[in-house]
């Protein structure tokens, strides 16, 4: 199973504040450790809000654009890591091991997702639609 594991933002992180030295130094040493256990398929940090934008498509079509930065820090995105792993309990496992800034006023937030697989979408997935889906992957593997 894939899983997303999706670093939630904080008051710092959305005002551009750099981690430490000491967490980046721990952050790397965690990441080369879920690299070498075969866990780590991909990960990076994100910019703050205020250098994105948020698209609303509407049903009819229409988009509309927002720049950043966005209220609600809690609900924003910090970073994420892409997982492969067994089950979420695994997951759940690893996440409690993420290194936190102990220096920071708030608490580290993490939420864990797993990624659809081609299975999960049964019957509607046709042969064709499944077929597409493959060649799609191939080309991204292939950049």
């Amino acid at each position: 199973m894939r899983f997303m594991v999706i670093i939630k933002a904080s008051a710092d992180s959305e005002a551009g504040v750099m981690p430490s030295t000491e967490l980046l130094t721990a952050m790397g040493a965690y990441n080369e450790e879920l690299v070498n256990a075969g866990v780590m398929l991909g990960g990076d940090g994100l910019h703050p809000s205020s250098k994105g934008a948020r698209v609303t498509i509407a049903p009819d079509g229409a988009a509309t654009v927002v720049d950043g930065p966005f209220a609600e820090t809690k609900e924003l995105v910090a970073g994420f890591w892409i997982w492969q792993l067994d089950s979420l309990d695994e997951a759940v496992a690893w996440a409690k091991r993420i290194p936190c800034d102990a220096t920071g006023s708030e608490p580290g937030h993490v939420e864990i997702r797993q990624i659809f697989s081609p299975e999960d979408f049964g019957a509607e997935l046709t042969p064709e639609l499944r077929a597409q889906e493959d060649e799609l992957r191939e080309k991204i593997e292939g950049q």
